[in-house]
């Protein structure tokens, strides 16, 4: 494979250093495309690609802006800025977005397009024409202005732990203290910090679901979630697909996560687990620290890639310049990470809030497989096959990257060091485990979306009870005596309920996925590897079981797939140390 060298952008309808947050600037770009004569299949090809060029200029206008809010949430003119183009410029994209949309799918020509080329890219496109309606636009405005306020009210949360003002991010590494009181202090600060703007957040989300089942109706649906399945273009499940996989999850993970638990209780020697209980070492040994600054996890997440595989090794360095990379937490930057593209440049950014513990390895691990899902398909000339890679499989390849790491981590727990023996093989089982945890966690929120949004009248006592009768079901052996009201709304924590509403059932998707990924890899390293860079080259332009199959996969989700892989993963369990 070649290396990876920097994309040099041009084209013949995008001008050099044009401001693309600007929609003076953009208008008459778009105005050309809008009234361009199609006399002839050639000319909608040149019309398609065209209009790819100048929606990726857009989008990576509005990306710059997102990244420069995410990363200064108490930066008043990133806020204004980024608040400016939601009201202002993207009413304007979506609009003569549409215009295109049409255009280009009623044209007499569109028959005499490459079929297979294609199909993705116009079946993707004759769902958004039918969805579309006017009088959404400044609706979506209003939400995405509530989810902005979200991000500032999380960005700004921080407790003062031990004399020191700390971000909530910065307070995760005391949940692996061996101290059971320390332990319990700082994840009450945390919770109780949360407490305080639990009403604000309930406001927000309250006004954000009569928001969304508007939209729906205003679009003919009966509720938001069927709206949602044909918005996301999910033509190859359905709800009741969805019903099946938390029916698996409830049957085969849940059980495995309560056994975990029970052991885990045992070993601590205490009668049942607290919320604080969950992260520490059961031998009490010290908290697993894979690295202490930003500029260490990535040399050591490098030479593993490198290790890995070369080429990998090489996209990934190719990150360490050009303003790719915001890695370490602090005051003023917004919760959790994310991997964005800059489609005009066609280079990826990572965001993360790193605090030198081994769930920041797997999070940088995981962000760089959707860098390299961004980087392998940025070859093609389609925004859309680019950009809109469906998330099922777009997870695939940043959960796989988690997976396939297991041999390398030795990267941060050297073996030849006396203190760090056997740690890399303690990262794997914690790892392992993480995933029996994670399925129930996708199936609760799955649900839980699914009935709030074909229960739109619902109140906010009934939501929070609603959530606690999923912990219930999907839950683990936890105690949650005297903090009830804490395990109501502990759902507040969970950004894409607010930002990307039903963005999480592709998680569990994908884990299904990325775990058939990483037993074709202890089968046969190269050959799992080889079809994970060739599936990833695709990007977006097969339907979902196509790119499945490309990357060796089986594309299910029932409960039958997740019992087999769920007894691969507890045979490895039980060759990995406690």
């Amino acid at each position: 494979m070649q290396a990876i060298q920097d994309f040099i952008p041009t084209s013949k309808v995008v001008p050099s250093g044009v401001n693309a947050a600007n929609w003076d600037a953009l208008e008459p770009l778009y105005r050309e495309l809008v009234n361009r004569p199609v006399t002839s299949a050639h000319d909608l090809e040149d019309l398609i690609r065209d209009r790819s060029d100048v929606d990726a200029a857009a989008a990576e206008a509005a990306s710059m802006l997102y990244i420069n809010m995410t990363c200064h949430t108490d930066n008043a003119a990133h806020n204004k800025a980024y608040l400016d183009h939601i009201q202002n410029v993207q009413p304007n994209l979506k609009d003569v977005g549409f215009e295109l949309d049409k255009k280009i799918t009623a044209s007499p020509f569109v028959s005499q397009l490459d079929s297979k080329r294609y199909h993705v890219y116009l079946r993707n496109m004759q769902a958004g024409v039918e969805l579309f309606r006017p009088e959404n636009v400044a609706l979506e405005t209003q939400i995405a202005e509530l989810d902005q306020e979200y991000s500032q009210i999380c960005g700004a949360m921080t407790v003062m732990f031990r004399g020191e003002e700390r971000t909530i991010p910065q307070m995760s590494p005391h949940q692996e203290n061996t101290d059971r009181a320390v332990r319990e202090e700082a994840w009450r600060l945390v919770a109780e910090r949360r407490r305080q703007d639990k009403d604000r957040i309930g406001d927000i989300f309250d006004q954000m679901v009569k928001l969304r089942h508007q939209i729906a109706l205003n679009a003919g649906f009966a509720n938001f979630r069927d709206f949602m399945f044909k918005a996301k273009r999910r033509f190859e499940y359905t709800p009741a697909d969805c019903d099946q996989f938390a029916l698996g999850v409830e049957q085969v993970c849940v059980p495995a996560m309560r056994r975990l638990h029970a052991e885990r209780a045992k070993s601590l020697g205490i009668p049942k687990l607290r919320p604080w209980d969950l992260h520490v070492d059961v031998k009490g040994r010290s908290a697993l620290k894979p690295f202490f600054t930003a500029d260490e996890m990535v040399q050591r997440t490098s030479r593993l890639f490198h290790r890995m595989e070369p080429s990998l090794g090489q996209m990934f360095d190719t990150l360490r310049s050009g303003g790719c990379l915001d890695l370490e937490s602090r005051k003023g930057k917004a919760p959790g990470g994310y991997q964005a593209n800059r489609d005009w440049i066609r280079k990826p950014f990572i965001f993360m809030n790193a605090a030198g513990i081994q769930r920041d390895v797997e999070t940088i691990i995981h962000e760089a497989g959707h860098a390299f899902h961004a980087l392998l398909s940025r070859h093609d000339p389609l925004l859309a096959y680019r950009a809109d890679i469906p998330l099922e499989f777009a997870e695939v390849a940043s959960m796989g990257m988690e997976l396939t790491a297991h041999p390398f981590l030795d990267e941060f727990y050297p073996k030849e060091t006396a203190a760090s023996n056997g740690e890399a093989s303690r990262a794997q089982r914690v790892h392992l485990e993480s995933i029996t945890t994670l399925l129930p966690v996708v199936a609760a929120v799955d649900q839980f979306q699914h009935w709030m949004y074909t229960n739109p009248n619902h109140t906010r006592a009934e939501r929070e009870a609603y959530w606690v009768t999923l912990n219930d079901r999907f839950g683990g052996s936890v105690d949650w005596t005297g903090m009830e009201d804490l395990l109501a709304i502990s759902w507040h924590r969970i950004l894409h309920l607010f930002g990307v509403p039903f963005y999480f059932i592709e998680y569990g998707i994908a884990q299904l996925g990325a775990v058939q990924l990483w037993l074709n890899y202890l089968n046969n390293p190269s050959k799992a590897i080889a079809s994970y860079i060739s599936a990833l080259t695709e990007g977006g332009s097969l339907p979902i079981p196509d790119l499945y199959t490309a990357a060796g996969l089986r594309f299910e989700m029932g409960p039958a797939i997740i019992t087999r892989l769920w007894t691969a993963i507890e045979g490895e369990l039980k060759k990995l140390p406690a």
